[in-house]
């Protein structure tokens, strides 16, 4: 099908934030402006604000009183405030796939949800620190629906500086994991043996395979959602994404990078400002992950791993002032609790 004949449809943006309220104005200023250049899209908004002290939620209802907001007064992690925006547009079926949302389920009867503007046809998932440019909902929607077996879509990232962020990436394994404790040659951490894809597909014209995309922006179809549900909520930051790429992969799906959309990523803003606490739910999540991917071998050979990189740590934290080296050796000592 030709863009030409591309039938108007409905995205809904899901947005979760955390208190990065200048950021968030200004991508949903870069939503409406990408918005104008797809005319036939009609899209609502929504952000689910996971109880920010900046001021977040006043400034969204003050600045865009056409944004649907979901205010929360805790923050429940980005899985359960994601699937929240999905309860509110009949997206989830709690019947199927109701021991994935515990948390949100929990939450629906204390919320009052914003009536939605109808079940989309896709779900873009994005970031509050993130700024889309130009054409890219535009491309992202054309490429997700010119292929009726393509389930997910995302942008060329690049950071605040103009350089490349990796969008896509192949499942990890002990290798990435490797390569997280010791990074080595940094030809070696953007190559094949970290789960990068080749720089030279990013400047090119034409979408590309990939095992997952960076939950930073992410075009899902709404049959994704209801064939597989939506984020695992036992991930309360980080790999929800991977989780769900192998649930929608398994599915028979096809997950690709569309290089001529560019969303700029300020990347990290909102989980830096807890860096021990991110540090452990990183870890958390990532061996919820293993355990569930990978068997038993694979899963001491990573304990031992991680051990190891732990500790190389530690001696790389005697260089820290006495703060910041007792809140990473509390962290570090923490994942090696979850081992």
């Amino acid at each position: 099908m030709c863009p030409s004949e591309m039938p108007r449809q409905l995205l809904s943006v899901v947005i979760v934030n955390y208190n990065v309220r200048d950021l968030l104005a200004r991508c949903l200023h870069s939503i409406g402006e990408s918005l104008a250049r797809a005319s036939r899209l009609r899209a609502d908004i929504w952000v689910v604000d996971n109880a920010s002290t900046d001021g977040s939620a006043d400034m969204v209802r003050r600045a865009f009183p056409q944004v649907h907001l979901i205010a929360l007064q805790e923050n429940v992690g980005f899985a359960a405030a994601n699937n929240l925006a999905l309860h509110a547009l009949g997206l989830l079926d709690t019947d199927r796939h109701g021991h994935l949302y515990p948390r949100s389920a929990a939450l629906l009867p204390h919320l009052d949800l914003p009536e939605s503007e109808g079940a989309p046809d896709a779900v873009f998932f994005l970031n509050p620190d993130t700024e889309v440019r130009g054409e890219a909902l535009a491309r992202l929607w054309e490429t997700l629906f010119a292929n009726p077996r393509t389930g997910v879509v995302g942008p060329r990232l690049t950071y605040g500086d103009g350089t490349l962020q990796h969008s896509g990436f192949r499942f990890p394994g002990l290798v990435q994991t490797f390569f997280d404790f010791f990074p080595l040659h940094a030809r070696l951490v953007t190559s094949r043996l970290n789960g990068r894809y080749p720089g030279a597909l990013y400047r090119g014209q034409a979408p590309f395979p990939v095992d997952f995309i960076l939950g930073a922006a992410m075009l899902v179809r709404r049959a994704v959602i209801d064939q597989v549900g939506a984020f695992d909520e036992g991930y309360w930051l980080y790999c929800e994404e991977m989780d769900w790429a192998q649930r929608i992969r398994a599915a028979g799906w096809e997950i690709f990078v569309e290089p001529r959309a560019h969303v700029i990523h300020y990347e990290g803003r909102s989980s830096r400002q807890f860096r021990g606490r991110s540090f452990v739910a990183l870890w958390e999540s990532r061996l919820r992950y293993f355990r569930r991917y990978h068997g038993p071998v694979f899963n001491v050979v990573l304990r031992g791993l991680v051990r190891l990189g732990l500790w190389h740590l530690a001696r790389q934290a005697r260089s820290l002032s006495p703060d910041e080296r007792v809140e990473r050796l509390e962290a570090y000592a923490r994942v090696r609790a979850l081992l």
